[in-house]
């Protein structure tokens, strides 16, 4: 129905690098999934970003010899760059440092944590990363460092504001059981309620004290208390509301919350399956409906590391490959729910084998055929999606949505080799015609369905059709 609505955000990122191939998949996956709601008609909001008021951000700029805004800037522009070559489809980007659109939301979500009781002052000490902006406890650390980040984590003590978050944890875990906050798949949903159950929820800090090597306009200082400055993940998280106004002017907010999915990669699942819905309880706001929870991308089994060698560039991929390849190999060899790899290697083979021999092909052949043996061309007619791609794709299957895309290519191929049309024609021009007009309306259905997942493609093919000529060069082999 045109007046169901969807929205969906990703993860704002940090801006301390280029954004990297699991950057890619976040975005590439949700771009997905908001052009499948559009194509069934639901009205859409899709909202990406940048976290901003960051220690990580400040030291990246002191690294480059910048200032630390001036820094942002410069990577905030290749973040842009690189969701227009991936034709990322965003309504917003929503950046943190903006004092028109994002902090008078964060303040007023602050607020109503106050008035419910929840923030309260004390002096802390702990174990800090500052790759995770968080602190860890003794039992996170392998050898003393952050498994992930592979530093150790810096001893501060100071006085920050604290949320309440423990005296949510029964509530959180009770909508988290019965799906009414769904965690996707189930095994994040168990790990989080299995670290609800054995590890409990502490309050944690929500605030810092403001340094005076970070220039004005970085942080959103906490309300009546200058000397601090909202921390990053409380801040952070606010992003999913204050984009659509909270705060400000509500429209978007009213017309489009709670959120129907939050994607995210599996090493932020913490802070959003706990803190943030905490955080609106706390506030009285409903929660999001979703959290569809994806793993990371390796190289060759191993972590991307340039140490090794094995970090793949997705702009080097797009300036070889083309953005459409990219996507194609995210969707379809890149499970959702699990850590997916890839090679180079492995991106050329299944690029030459399902894009330039398969999909690039079958286009070219029956396109070839009704260009030279038809009068017009065929006319485009309605289609639908049949409910097996539906379903995938209702349920973020987006790789089994790919999956029966090309299986359909794979009958159709087959199908076109089988009853030689070309042959036909020569003897019986109606049969022969017949045949070739079957294989363009079929042909059609797949462009269809591809539109979420290659748009250009897809947009190609139906100019092709409708022009009864085949598109120069979809997809040229890669030797």
């Amino acid at each position: 129905m045109a007046d169901k609505k969807f929205y969906l955000t990703t993860p704002i990122f940090y801006p301390n690098a280029k954004l990297h191939l699991g950057h890619a998949y976040t975005t590439t996956l949700s771009d997905i999934i908001v052009r499948y709601h559009r194509l069934m008609g639901d009205k859409t909001y899709f909202l990406t970003g940048s976290d901003e008021n960051t220690q990580k951000m400040v030291d990246a700029a002191v690294k480059e010899g910048k200032e630390p805004l001036e820094f942002l800037d410069g990577i905030v522009a290749n973040f842009a760059g690189l969701f227009r070559e991936l034709e990322i489809s965003y309504d917003q980007f929503i950046r943190t440092t903006d004092q028109e659109k994002h902090w008078p939301g964060a303040t007023a979500l602050w607020q109503k944590l106050v008035d419910a009781g929840d923030i309260y002052e004390k002096e802390y000490e702990g174990l800090y990363c500052v790759g995770h902006e968080a602190f860890l406890t003794e039992k996170d650390l392998v050898d003393g460092k952050c498994p992930d980040h592979g530093t150790a984590p810096e001893f501060l003590k100071e006085k920050n504001y604290f949320f309440r978050l423990s005296k949510y944890a029964n509530e959180i875990q009770k909508k988290i059981e019965t799906d009414e906050y769904r965690v996707v798949p189930e095994s994040r949903k168990h790990e989080i309620l299995s670290f609800i159950k054995n590890e409990g929820l502490e309050d944690v800090s929500f605030s810092r004290p403001h340094k005076d090597h970070w220039p004005k306009g970085l942080g959103v200082p906490v309300p009546g208390d200058d000397s601090q400055v909202m921390y990053v993940w409380c801040d952070a998280l606010a992003n999913y509301i204050t984009a659509l106004g909270y705060g400000r002017d509500d429209e978007l907010y009213k017309e489009f919350w709670p959120a129907d999915v939050h994607v995210i990669g599996k090493d932020i699942l913490r802070f959003h399956a706990a803190i943030w819905p905490g955080m609106l309880l706390s506030a009285g706001l409903p929660l999001p409906k979703t959290l569809l929870v994806h793993g990371f991308i390796t190289s060759g089994g191993k972590k991307m590391s340039k140490t090794l060698g094995n970090v793949i560039d997705p702009e080097e991929l797009i300036s070889e490959y083309g953005s459409e390849a990219v996507r194609y190999f995210l969707a379809r060899h890149i499970s959702p729910f699990e850590d997916g790899d890839i090679t180079r290697e492995q991106f050329k083979e299944v690029y030459n084998a399902n894009l330039a021999n398969g999909l690039g092909n079958l286009v070219s052949r029956v396109l070839t055929l009704a260009e030279k043996n038809l009068e017009s061309a065929v006319e485009i007619e309605t289609t639908e999606f049949p409910m097996q791609l539906r379903n995938t794709l209702d349920d973020f299957e987006v790789n089994a949505a790919m999956d029966f895309i090309w299986q359909h290519i794979g009958f159709l191929d087959k199908h076109l080799t089988e009853n030689q049309p070309y042959k036909e024609i020569k003897t019986n021009l109606e049969l022969g015609r017949s045949m070739i007009i079957e294989e363009v309306k079929e042909l059609t259905k797949i462009a269809h369905w591809l539109a979420p997942f290659l748009p250009e493609t897809s947009k190609k093919i139906i100019e092709g059709i409708m022009a009864n000529k085949k598109p120069e060069n979809l997809f040229a082999r890669k030797d």
